[in-house]
């Protein structure tokens, strides 16, 4: 049954409740929802459900009517998310996981190993133990293949999964591998399923050649009844009459299983098709119909491959593979999980802002340009109490993706110029990385400044070189002063600088700070001239932790979908405006992949007391579609 609990309930109450329930013989699990916190209770137990409802902060109580309890719809209403250390699968993502049927040899895992890391895959999978149905065929490297997984996983930084067997491997794998999988032959082994949900690791569990969705999910059933909170479903073909592929890929297992349970879905096309030209199709055709990711045999040679080398994609497909994906993601709604690289933590924090010990060294962070850009003076003016070792990246991605693999603590990006507006690149960066949080902001004045060679005069300029907006904002200076001279873009102002440094030619200018002047060795020929001096860029300090770097948070940014019909914006204005929160800026964005959508991007004041801002998270919830807080920060 399922005991929902009454919101204001006690902590004694609750206790009380839960001894109640074991005490009858039943096994309680708690789930904290979005909106309820329930009990479920399952057991073997013949008992008046009365008994329950009249206990002192009981809701109601619901009988799960399915026979497999802890793994249905019933028990527990969101979708379940698994995280496997830096990797979430569930959700609105899709993660995918990819490696060699079989692990050879420790130069073959870790090469795999690369292939996956370098191509976006986010776990690496490797058969350790192989079943085979010839007794002639390779069986693999036992443990010692496992072990060559740990140390290619803890390489390339990413979690690893095997199969298991046999109970007797449970406590070698145990301190081995990420994610224990149960393969398709196993399905119904239920020593073995009993063995393994009682080890407390996330499991993926297949589905058998000829088994019913029904019993697949008591075989996760099994799983969740002996101790797993884990349970990941995969999808990997089942046995009919055609002959064509080697499995027929069942898809509409897929919303079917959705609709039943709450546990995550993932696809396994390789194992379905048996051939590896068949496998993208059927990867993408899972994405499409809502799967949480996928499993994916992928080998350096596969025409040498010891165990379905077939079905194995080359290096290459499965690079396409992955960037296939990562253009579909959006389109169905969902964000694709990235590698990320953790490595120690480097900062300590005391304080609101942490410090760098000398001994730990300068903090890294990143920001987009060449030494002397906005973004590193913004940089430093926000860091100016630590050790901070600026990082110059080519693109605002690199940004993103630098901090979420760890390769700097923080990133440093422009998000809005008081002349040109938002930078729309930046807002969409965040939704596909959702694990990219706002911790700070630091406003900048862009004063702009012509820079020549040494010995050049204003008289010699003939061709001026800066990011296209530097060329705007300082039009009126180059029509006046230097009517004839040719207008360059170039991608980033700072960069600009370091250009015409490279070039032995004197009619060459920049538009860019003097920062950049003085880095590159030039010299400046003519301050502030910016048409507007009213010339402000806001730049959001990035990071992929929920804390805030200052104290006294009082700004917040949030972004939304509204749904399609009359008054939906309102209804969502309305929630802060009953909660008195005021809104600073309101901006709509379309939806990437989807034509004529709009995400809706807010930044709001909190206020002085931050319950009323959680209430209105709350209610913005139950009007709003993938609502997401962006971070919550001191402006």
């Amino acid at each position: 049954m399922v005991i929902v609990l009454n919101k204001s309930i006690s902590t004694a109450d609750k206790e009380n409740i839960r001894s109640f329930l074991t005490r009858k013989g039943f096994t309680v699990r708690e789930i904290v929802g979005e909106e309820e916190t329930i009990f479920g209770a399952v057991g073997l137990v013949q008992i008046d459900r009365r008994e329950v409802e009249l206990l002192s902060g009981v809701d109601q109580v619901i009988p799960i009517t399915k026979p497999y309890k802890l793994a249905s719809r019933e028990f527990k209403k969101e979708d379940s998310l698994v995280s496997v250390g830096p990797v979430k699968i569930g959700p609105l993502r899709l993660a995918v996981i990819a490696g060699p049927c079989a692990i050879e040899s420790r130069d073959q895992i870790m090469e795999s190993a690369r292939i996956v890391r370098d191509s976006g895959g986010v776990m690496l999978r490797g058969g350790a133990f192989k079943p085979r149905t010839s007794p002639y065929a390779f069986q693999g490297l036992g443990e010692e293949g496992a072990r060559y997984l740990k140390e290619a996983g803890e390489k390339y930084g990413l979690p690893v999964v095997t199969e298991i067997v046999a109970t007797e491997h449970a406590d070698m794998l145990a301190d081995i591998v990420d994610v224990l999988q149960i393969g398709a032959r196993n399905m119904q082994n239920f020593e073995l399923l009993k063995r393994v949900g009682s080890m407390n690791k996330p499991i993926i569990l297949k589905r058998g050649m000829a088994a019913t969705i029904e019993e697949w999910l008591m075989a996760a059933e099994y799983l969740m009844a002996h101790g797993a909170e884990n349970v990941i479903l995969c999808e990997r073909g089942i046995r009919t009459f055609e002959t064509y592929t080697r499995n027929t890929l069942d898809l509409s297992a897929i919303p079917v299983i959705k609709k039943l349970s709450h546990l995550p879905v993932i696809v396994d096309p390789s194992h379905a098709t048996g051939i590896r030209e068949k496998v993208i199709p059927m990867g993408l055709a899972a994405v499409a119909a809502g799967a949480d990711g996928l499993v994916v045999e992928v080998h350096p040679d596969p025409e040498k491959a010891l165990s379905d080398g077939p079905q194995s994609l080359l290096p290459e497909q499965f690079e396409k593979m992955m960037r296939d994906i990562e253009a579909m993601a959006p389109v169905v709604g969902r964000e694709l999980e990235r590698p990320v690289r953790r490595g120690p933590v480097i900062l300590s924090r005391d304080t609101a802002v942490p410090a760098s010990s000398a001994a730990e060294g300068p903090v890294p962070i990143g920001f987009q340009g060449e030494h002397g850009a906005y973004s590193e003076k913004a940089l430093s003016l926000y860091f100016s109490n630590i050790d901070a070792k600026s990082v110059p990246l080519n693109s605002f991605r690199k940004v993103f993706d630098a901090v979420l693999q760890g390769e700097v603590r923080y990133g440093v990006v422009p998000m809005e110029n008081s002349l040109a507006g938002s930078i729309h690149e930046n807002y969409d960066l965040f939704l596909q990385y959702p694990d990219i949080k706002i911790l700070g902001e630091r406003r900048v004045r862009i004063r702009h400044t012509l820079i020549g060679r040494p010995g050049a005069g204003l008289k010699d300029i003939r061709k001026v070189y800066s990011h296209p907006q530097g060329l705007a904002q300082c039009a009126r200076f180059l029509d006046e002063t230097l009517p004839e001279a040719e207008r360059v873009p170039y991608y980033d102002t700072a960069g600009s600088v370091g250009f015409i440094a490279g070039q032995p030619d004197n009619s060459l200018a920049a538009i860019a700070s003097e920062e950049a002047a003085a880095v590159n060795g030039m010299v400046v020929l003519k301050e502030g001239i910016e048409t507007n001096p009213s010339n402000y860029t806001r730049f959001f300090i990035i990071g992929s932790t929920d804390e805030p770097l200052e104290a006294d948070a009082n700004t917040a940014s949030l972004v939304f979908a509204v749904p399609d019909k009359s008054g939906a914006l309102f209804s969502c204005l309305k929630v802060l405006a009953d909660r008195g929160i005021n809104m600073k800026k309101l901006e709509s964005r379309p939806i990437l992949g989807k034509p004529w959508e709009y995400m809706f991007y807010l930044d709001v004041e909190l206020p002085g007391k931050m319950p009323a801002f959680d209430e209105a998270v709350e209610a913005l919830k139950g009007v709003s579609e993938d609502l997401r807080v962006l971070g919550v920060y001191r402006s």
